[in-house]
């Protein structure tokens, strides 16, 4: 429907340069007007505002007014008619569209909210979208959401605002991300999701190095600097090539490529708690390699020895090729969105 409207309207417009074009070519041949004179006689004619000729007119040039007025009353009446539908459309099928967005957003739990829809913003939700991730963005662009908005949940408003927060669910919500590109803001809505769920998980990109001591300060869990990461990846691509082009490839979504994944020991069958990585002998069943492991207390175990026993609340890094991890997920019974990239 919105494509007919589209098209009703560029023809509406073509036809208005039309007859305004016809006009002022009429009134040059037949009257022998300057252009200036053709277009002040078009306008005044085509748009019946009633103000004086130029010059007194001939027979010719009446006879070409008396159908130029015609014209021009049909044309224009469609083309106002057009434009008027082609706006309230547009403006009807947007709200329509957003409210039921808003409806989708209320029934989210355990989402993800992401503050802003740029650079940072997008590639985020890019990420959780590859990995069937439940996320809504708070973005107060309008265009930009109308743009994106077939293919993403958004909210529109400040992400500074505590209404525009709890619109997105943030009471509900299992983590944020702040991607607004100044300090100040991210530092503002860092405070009232802490304020608003103290049990979110907060990450928060920073652009100065003096910010991420008071955005860990004002509740944040982990803070990022995309501009120090992309500086650090270039140097690194220098010094280590190889190295860094085998840890790019563990973020490419490919059947032929090697994945890195997070497995919680919770979300394993309970014969294999307080068992070990033999009793668990994820290598001869699924392929993938055990290549990390996160103690209960948070400490990162890199390499862990065949003898580590599995703990609740920890979580075992596993590297394999996709079919691997899928194999893993099948023999063990792993829920899909206990992955975590």
């Amino acid at each position: 429907m919105f494509k007919l409207f589209k098209s009703k309207f560029y023809i509406a417009i073509a036809l208005l340069v039309f007859i305004f074009s016809f006009g002022i070519l009429g009134y040059r041949l037949l009257g022998d007007y300057s252009w200036v004179e053709a277009a002040y006689m078009t306008v005044i004619t085509v748009t019946t505002v009633g103000f004086s000729e130029v010059r007194p007119t001939d027979d010719a040039d009446k006879i070409f007014t008396i159908i130029l007025i015609i014209s021009s009353v049909f044309i224009v009446a469609y083309a106002i008619s057009v434009v008027t539908e082609y706006v309230l459309s547009r403006s009807s099928l947007f709200h329509i569209k957003y409210r039921k967005m808003k409806k989708q957003v209320d029934k989210l739990n355990n989402h993800i909210i992401i503050c802003g829809y740029g650079r940072n913003g997008m590639q985020a939700a890019k990420k959780l979208k590859a990995y069937e991730k439940d996320f809504v963005v708070i973005e107060q662009d309008e265009e930009l959401v109308n743009k994106y908005s077939d293919d993403v949940l958004f909210v529109i408003g400040n992400a500074n605002e505590d209404e525009t927060l709890q619109d997105a669910g943030i009471t509900r919500a299992a983590c944020l991300i702040s991607a607004l590109p100044n300090d100040a803001d991210n530092l503002f809505v860092v405070l009232s999701s802490r304020q608003l769920n103290k049990e979110i998980t907060i990450i928060s990109r920073a652009s100065q190095e003096t910010s991420q001591r008071k955005l860990i300060l004002a509740g944040a869990n982990k803070t990022i600097m995309p501009d120090k990461i992309g500086g650090d990846h270039m140097a690194s691509l220098v010094v280590l090539p190889d190295l860094i082009e085998f840890m790019d490839q563990l973020s490419i979504d490919d059947e032929t490529t090697i994945n890195l994944e997070e497995v919680a020991v919770d979300n394993l069958p309970n014969g294999y708690l307080y068992k070990t990585l033999v009793d668990l002998d994820l290598r001869r069943q699924t392929g993938c390699t055990v290549i990390g492991y996160k103690q209960p207390d948070g400490k990162y175990v890199i390499n862990p020895d065949a003898n580590v026993e599995l703990l609740p609340k920890s979580k075992l890094m596993v590297l394999g090729q996709p079919s691997q991890i899928k194999k893993l997920h099948t023999i063990f019974q792993i829920p899909e969105n206990t992955f975590n990239g």
